[in-house]
């Protein structure tokens, strides 16, 4: 069994459910960081002045994160806890 390190996985899988966990990468880490600073910005910038452009840019950047969790995740799959 390899770690999450030796496979250079910066999102690993959850233990419960589908998906990724926290980060365990600091590449990782600088992804998740600069989402939400764009998500967070655009939210207070765009939301009064132009919902539209925000939902579509939230949409962007939230499937700019998914493709980057599974490219440099685990292979998700549902999982019940064990390992």
């Amino acid at each position: 069994m390899h770690t999450p390190r030796e496979k250079n996985i910066w999102f690993p899988a959850k233990r419960y459910g589908w998906g990724w966990g926290p980060p365990c990468a600091w590449q990782g880490w600088v992804v998740l960081a600069v989402w939400f600073v764009l998500l967070l910005t655009s939210a207070l910038v765009l939301v009064e002045r132009s919902p539209l452009t925000f939902f579509i840019l939230a949409l962007v950047l939230n499937a700019a994160l998914i493709y980057l969790c599974w490219r440099k995740g685990e292979k998700p799959r549902w999982r019940w806890g064990k390992k």
